[in-house]
């Protein structure tokens, strides 16, 4: 199997969970340029009326403070991959098989198709599981 295997720093910010919120959020990064890859918002459930939002990538100064003014951290707490290959029936499966079997457990998935190409975004709970996961995915 023929993938791009890479690391990632995934930002984060609360948003407010109102008409809007993310909107404000992701206006400010395209403001200063941002081409994100990926960005997934969700409601903390723990507390209402708040959010969060992750995006990827943020390149280079002007974006990078803009993030920072906007409440977006790096996220230390999460290490992630960002894979990319050709799509086939069951190739979420095989990839997290190949995972499980490392013994490595996972913190997030998130997946999509477009065109004939897969791209996932997985996290980990530390450096040595992100690490380990990137050598056993770039052996295909």
């Amino acid at each position: 199997m023929n993938l791009i295997v890479e690391r990632v720093d995934v930002w984060a910010a609360a948003i407010r969970d109102e008409p809007g919120g993310l909107a404000k959020i992701l206006s400010g990064l395209k403001d200063a340029g941002a081409d994100l890859d990926f960005v997934i918002a969700r409601r903390a459930l723990e507390q209402p009326g708040k959010g969060v939002v992750f995006v990827t990538p943020l390149r280079g100064d002007a974006e990078v403070r803009a993030a920072s003014t906007l409440g977006f951290n790096v996220t230390s707490s999460l290490k992630s991959l960002r894979v990319e290959g050709d799509n086939k029936p069951g190739v979420a499966a095989v990839l997290t098989e190949k995972l499980a079997a490392a013994g490595i457990n996972l913190h997030g998935f998130s997946a999509a198709v477009i065109g004939a190409r897969f791209i996932i975004y997985i996290s980990f709970d530390s450096p040595e599981d992100a690490a380990s996961a990137e050598e056993i995915l770039k052996k295909g």
